[in-house]
């Protein structure tokens, strides 16, 4: 054996083992110095831990483990992710929540889940962090202003009308007895009429999802997000990529497969559109006047490239694309789950289906909608807006079925976060003592869950009754819940500090709007063929018992409702 491949040998059976010995540090002695562990929590020994997640993040099981976290553990608890060195904060203390969300540049988002999220649409700003979420924010904020949100009222009474017009078809065409309902996958319907807004809104695109769906572009966001998030059953292999990108890159399965080809066509027509919208901008600059699009990708292009921002916060167009693709997702994707569960919690509660529809009727123009102006339109929604009831069921819904089930931060520097309610530790003989601390010592790296169908559904927060759909509570909330957390109506349901959602205003409208036409022309009953469940996908999503491999779907009865003649809907 020569000196150089001796060497070779000695160099690489030293790194085995010092690989060896940095595995040994990181699974069976960091975690006994990681002052995380010292908190109370569930059993967890095994060197795979996976019972920890399943109890916090499936919507079945994770109301009553909050409640049981609560009265055993305290308010904030360790928990354990499925890797040995993953240890965990689980907390549900509105102190301790309001400081990580607040906090941005202290809890970032974990490199797992950007990496999650940015391998299906991109480094948007769901995914960004630093420096270039805040320059695509800095960009995307007059987008969402009150005005702009303002001009596409009219566009989403257009769309909801369609979808309204569709569905008559679709009963009139199944010959369905006078009084009689058909059923229709509600959840389906209102993925495609939040593409077809956002579509319209997002970047003057026409899917045409409720007409017919066969639209390119569409097909390859549509497929994408449902092969990749709410069919996707990818197991140990799937958390170990998480952990191991590597292994996904090296052994890509058939999803992976899949979203590529998806991806292919999305940077192509997108792109396209883009590169069109730029042109477009670029003419009407040179013809002397602004280009008028008010579309959200015209308003992007438009402030990026605006004196306000210096060359040097300006974004490329992969971000812009990327910023495209994030409110496709996040803007069709959550909106359609509230509405579907809207649709869904209201067809339980006949009761204050009917008080709403009731609240709505009055409002129904004597004039068809087309032949509205859009003053008319904007009065109209005005009008709908302003109403109590509509406004406490849609707040009720949110909070009671966030789309969002959790979230996660990791701590970027060990810190002492502040907390409100005393720690339930055990002494050696068992019994519990109340430690009084005033902060908790996390370390760099250490992941923080913060539950926001747990703090949406904390009874010591909202009273016995927080489990129950009952919008009559917004007219007279516990003074627990005044002073906490959250963007929305003292809900998480849209995050809370700077990086709370940017698009709360927009979903707020289309779904006043799509349930003012949608119950002022239909009924909705469940269905007694089908049970529904829950499942925590990405997002909370209804799935048929049996059926889970089938993806979301939420079958429910949709009758046509017949009203006064006066009134045109």
């Amino acid at each position: 054996m020569n000196s150089t491949t001796s060497t070779i040998l000695s160099v690489g059976a030293a790194g085995l083992l010092a690989l060896a010995a940095y595995v040994v540090y990181l699974v069976f002695i960091a975690p006994r110095y990681n002052p995380i562990t010292r908190l109370p929590g569930p059993p967890g020994d095994k060197l795979l831990e996976m019972r920890h997640m399943v109890l916090v993040t499936d919507p079945r099981r994770s109301p009553s483990t909050n409640v049981h976290f609560i009265k055993e553990y305290g308010r904030n608890v360790y928990i354990r992710g499925p890797m040995p060195w993953d240890q965990r904060l689980y907390t549900l203390d509105p102190l301790t929540m309001s400081h990580v969300l607040q906090h941005t540049s202290d809890y970032q988002k974990p490199e797992m889940s950007r990496r999650l999220i940015s391998n299906l649409i991109g480094v948007g700003t769901l995914s960004a962090e630093g420096h270039v979420h805040k320059r695509q924010r800095r960009v995307a904020i007059p987008a969402f202003s009150a005005q702009s949100m303002r001009d596409i009222v009219p566009l989403v009474f257009d769309t909801a009308k369609a979808l309204k017009d569709k569905w008559k078809s679709i009963i009139r065409e199944a010959h369905v007895a006078p009084g009689k309902g058909h059923v229709l996958d509600v959840c389906n319907w209102a993925s495609r009429v939040t593409f077809d807004v956002m579509g319209s809104a997002g970047f003057d695109y026409e899917f045409n999802a409720i007409q017919d769906g066969d639209n390119e572009l569409l097909r390859a966001y549509t497929d994408m997000f449902e092969t990749a998030i709410s069919r996707d059953n990818a197991g140990l292999r799937g958390t170990l990529a998480l952990y191991f990108p590597i292994t996904r890159r090296l052994f890509p399965d058939k999803t992976a497969v899949f979203v590529g080809e998806c991806q292919k066509v999305i940077h192509r027509v997108a792109g396209q559109l883009i590169q069109e919208k730029k042109k477009k901008i670029t003419e009407a600059q040179e013809k002397g006047h602004s280009y008028d699009g008010k579309d959200l990708l015209s308003l992007l292009l438009k402030f990026n490239e605006s004196k306000d921002i210096p060359p040097e916060h300006r974004i490329p167009d992969e971000d812009i694309l990327n910023m495209i693709n994030t409110f496709m997702f996040a803007g069709t994707d959550t909106t359609s789950i509230a509405l579907t569960w809207s649709l869904y919690l209201l067809s339980h509660y006949q009761d204050v289906q009917t008080r709403l529809r009731n609240d709505l009727l009055p409002l129904l123009p004597t004039t068809p909608l087309e032949n509205l102006t859009q003053d008319e339109v904007q009065s109209l929604y005005a009008a709908i807006a302003d109403l109590p009831y509509l406004d406490n069921v849609i707040k009720e819904t949110l909070r009671l079925i966030p789309p969002v089930h959790s979230s996660i931060r990791v701590a970027m520097r060990d810190e002492h976060v502040p907390i409100s309610t005393p720690i339930k530790r055990k002494d050696k003989d068992g019994n519990v003592v109340l430690d009084d601390a005033k902060t908790i010592c996390i370390p760099k790296g250490t992941y923080i869950h913060v539950p926001i169908e747990g703090f949406n559904l904390d009874k010591e927060l909202w009273g016995e009754t927080a489990w129950s759909f009952n919008p009559d509570r917004w007219d007279d909330l516990p003074e627990a819940i005044k002073d906490a957390p959250g963007l929305y109506n003292h809900t998480l349901t849209f995050s809370a500090g700077p990086r709370a959602c940017i698009g709360m205003r927009m979903s707020i409208i289309e779904l006043k709007t799509f349930l003012f036409m949608l119950l002022t022309n239909f009924s909705f009953s469940a269905s007694p063929d089908h049970q529904i469940g829950k499942a925590n996908v990405v997002l909370t999503r209804p799935y048929v018992v049996g059926k889970e491999s089938q993806g979301s779907m939420l079958p429910l009865i949709v009758t046509p409702y017949v009203h006064s003649e006066h009134h045109s809907q």
